[in-house]
């Protein structure tokens, strides 16, 4: 295999209805323009392409259902993000697999997890990125788009069949408006998702609750707290929750599921910190449905419910006191809670542990919006020169989004990597594991064969079928008992243009800093919530007001232009 690894102001769009109490969690929104189903596709938006000189190796006849191979070998520039889970290796079966049955090898050049978005920023800045670059979540793009170093992909996405067609089927126009810039045009290339699916909420001791004859369905926060009372009424000395993931925050992962259902944002879910109101932006931070939220987790920490050190404590610290039994509860996902169950056998505790549906709260039992666009690639602005450029479209669109493609980066090569049982259910073989299955299985899908690889699978499934077809049972009723939450609508697209964007830098980083210090100094009792009314004075005094300005002016601009 050769494989050389080293280290105009707004476009028009179609727009929908505006929604009121509309959280803005991205900075930029999309809509393809063409025609979704890939037959027949008339001029995209960047007109008609002429790939003369530019198709060698592509299928002359490509369209939904087709499996792609190269009509001559062919090797694609990829910069790679390096898990450290699964180390990059060369004989990989997927790799060999792409070149048997693709005609594809690549020519990679590698980073570290630890640090893919500074060497991603330094290598595509500096255009000299190879010409897929991969992990890339929407937002990521904006600082490449003024200097042309990035292809805009909504000018190409007609010329990948698969890709329409989700597009079309799924009805995915509205999620893409999120990701246009100001000149109407989306970079990325996201990975799709049918549905929604819900990974975080509260891993409880459920023999605990059960010993105290407690619900583990607590139908709102309110219920929630209750039973965290009855808790520590019956293990004082105890806390009745901890919490974790507060590296570049307080509470960054919980405070994000839980925030929908207060009405707002928070954590890792906040975004640009705008809320839109049916009229306008407001500034998130210093909404009362934030106040709210705050103020329920510091009546937890008031009433020692919630071990303060959550605010500030790294991950193991939080882990070990939850596997310890020296703390009742925790949030998770469904992967980090098969490490409570390991650290649990590690340390010999007697526990067990369940994951919870998130309540309900004051605005409602809601899951958060802009969910079904996920990370996603960029491709380099050189690859449009290339003689395979069209052949790299069509292998891209078959591995990313069609059925086929996508089962494959998943699950592997049938026959070798799984089977299939009569009715069609996959079946990983015995002597592999991945995501808690097989356990104690000698081999691992990602680290010996590379496949179910955040580089290769955007989300690992995009259909709802096979995205959930490598979930436990317990995650699948867990996943079940989300999909009843209200998805709450999408705030519309206000794109900014570059000079807007300089101007929104200079506010937003304080802007969010004096949130965060503050959003941990109420919680834990350090500065008292009546004073809140100072507090958004002082964000006022941080040029709060023309921030939210700024957007809702770009948003009026772009809608003026239809």
């Amino acid at each position: 295999m050769t494989q050389q690894i080293r280290e105009a102001r707004r476009r028009p769009v179609r727009r929908g209805a505006l929604f009121a109490g509309v959280v803005l969690t991205a900075s930029a929104l999309v809509l393809t323009g063409c025609n979704a189903s890939g037959e027949g596709a008339a001029e995209g938006e960047g007109g008609e392409f002429d790939f003369t000189g530019k198709d060698v190796a592509a299928m002359a006849d490509y369209g939904v259902g087709d499996t792609f191979k190269a009509t001559e070998p062919v090797e694609f520039g990829l910069f790679y993000r390096d898990h450290p889970n699964y180390p990059l290796k060369e004989d990989w079966l997927i790799l060999e697999a792409l070149e048997e049955n693709q005609n594809v090898t690549f020519d990679i050049v590698s980073a570290p997890l630890s640090e893919w978005d500074q060497r991603k920023s330094l290598v595509v800045g500096a255009g000299d990125a190879p010409e897929i670059i991969s992990v890339t979540y929407p937002g990521q793009e904006v600082a490449f788009v003024a200097g042309g170093a990035i292809l805009p992909a909504s000018d190409f996405v007609q010329y990948m069949p698969h890709y329409m067609d989700k597009v079309e089927k799924w009805d995915l126009e509205a999620d893409l408006d999120q990701m246009r810039q100001e000149d109407g045009k989306y970079y990325v290339f996201p990975g799709f998702r049918e549905e929604p699916r819900a990974e975080y909420s509260f891993a409880v001791r459920s023999d605990v609750w059960e010993e105290l004859g407690l619900s583990l369905e607590p139908a709102t926060f309110d219920e929630l707290r209750e039973q965290l009372r009855t808790v520590k009424e019956a293990y004082p000395d105890l806390y009745p929750m901890t919490d974790r993931w507060s590296a570049n925050g307080p509470l960054e992962a919980t405070l994000s599921f839980v925030s929908p259902n207060f009405g707002t944002s928070a954590g890792w879910g906040y975004g640009e910190g705008l809320t839109w109101d049916g009229k306008e932006f407001v500034y998130t931070g210093a909404t009362d449905e934030y106040r709210d939220l705050i103020e329920f987790y510091a009546s937890l920490v008031e009433e020692g419910l919630l071990d303060p050190e959550s605010v500030t404590q790294d991950d193991d610290q939080a882990v070990q006191k939850f596997a310890s039994g020296n703390a009742m509860s925790i949030s998770t996902n469904d992967q980090e809670i098969v490490r409570y169950r390991t650290t649990v056998e590690e340390l010999g505790s007697d526990v067990e542990m369940a994951q919870i549906r998130v309540p309900a709260g004051p605005a409602g039992d809601n899951f958060q919006a802009g969910q079904r666009t996920v990370n996603g690639f960029m491709l380099s602005s050189k690859v449009a020169e290339s003689e395979n450029f069209l052949a790299m479209l069509q292998f891209l669109d078959w591995l990313y989004y069609s059925d086929e493609g996508l089962e494959f980066a998943k699950w592997g090569v049938e026959g070798e990597t799984f089977t299939k049982d009569a009715d069609g259910t996959r079946v990983l073989k015995e002597n592999i594991t991945v995501m808690g299955l097989n356990p104690g299985a000698p081999e691992n899908l990602q680290a010996d064969y590379g496949f179910s690889n955040g580089v290769w699978t955007l989300v690992h499934g995009s259909t709802v079928e096979l995205d959930r077809s490598m979930l436990r049972p317990e995650v699948l009723d867990f996943v079940e008992a989300m999909s009843t939450k209200e998805v709450l609508e999408l705030a519309p697209p206000a794109p900014l243009s570059e000079i807007e964007r300089e101007q929104v830098s200079l506010y937003q980083s304080a802007l969010r800093d004096h949130v965060s210090q503050n959003t941990a100094a109420f919680i834990l009792g350090q500065r008292s919530l009546d004073e809140w009314d100072s507090y958004v004075t002082e964000l006022e005094g941080m040029n709060l007001p023309p921030y939210p300005e700024l957007f809702t002016g770009a948003l009026m601009g772009y809608a003026d232009a239809d």
